[in-house]
């Protein structure tokens, strides 16, 4: 017998064939799943570019989308998770670099050319997107869990003890990475209209002056 697997039950005791899931099939759904999240990101990256963060809404999501709006709520539960899942999406350009891209940002240069590109680089990004992650931004108890924001701690824990600072990494982690508080740098940048360029050499100012014992 084959396409089933035989169990013994039926009225007569006689077999009862099982009909097995194909390892494709049994994928499909989820495969389904992840191709309309990404449409549905798409489409809301392409209303954010065009209307701002701010603006956006489901029902515009669900429209461009050509989904029920229903749909648009069964994958992000709320605006704030589009917002959420919309800001993960953005950010992982941003992780890609620094994990996996070109040196002096990405693995190829020594950790203190790293620490010190890993500023701009989060700046340049960030500024760039200023509406999304403010709209995105989350109650204060929860912005120090976000993903992004865990990963990058990560990575600079990790440098700095492949320097072989001698101080709390963790905490001088913590220090550096509240420099590039995004509701800060906005602040910066646009209520006192301080140029990219300042908070750039204020970065690698700071990360000098941390590494200086071990140069």
């Amino acid at each position: 017998m084959s396409g089933g697997i035989s169990d013994t039950g039926g009225e007569r005791g006689g077999p009862i064939p099982v009909a097995l899931t194909s390892v494709e099939e049994a994928r499909a759904p989820r495969a389904d799943a992840a191709r309309n999240r990404a449409k549905l990101l798409e489409a809301a990256s392409r209303l954010v570019a065009e209307c701002g963060a701010s603006n956006l809404t489901m029902d515009a999501v669900a429209a461009a989308a050509q989904v029920g709006k229903g749909t648009v709520f069964r994958r992000f539960g709320d605006r704030n998770g589009l917002l959420v899942a919309l800001l993960d999406h953005e950010e992982k350009y941003l992780q890609e670099a620094f994990l996996s891209g070109p040196p002096p940002l990405g693995p190829g240069a020594p950790a203190a050319e790293r620490l010190l590109a890993f500023g701009p680089a989060v700046l340049r990004h960030e500024t760039s997107r200023f509406d999304l992650y403010l709209a995105a931004e989350g109650p204060v108890e929860r912005r120090f869990v976000v993903g992004a924001r865990r990963l990058r701690l990560q990575h600079l824990v990790m440098l700095l003890r492949e320097i072989g600072v001698d101080t709390d990494v963790e905490l001088a982690a913590e220090c550096l990475l509240a420099r590039l508080d995004t509701p800060l740098v906005h602040h910066l940048t646009v209520r006192r209209e301080m140029p990219l360029e300042r908070l750039e050499r204020g970065w690698h100012d700071q990360v000098r002056r941390l590494l200086l014992p071990t140069w």
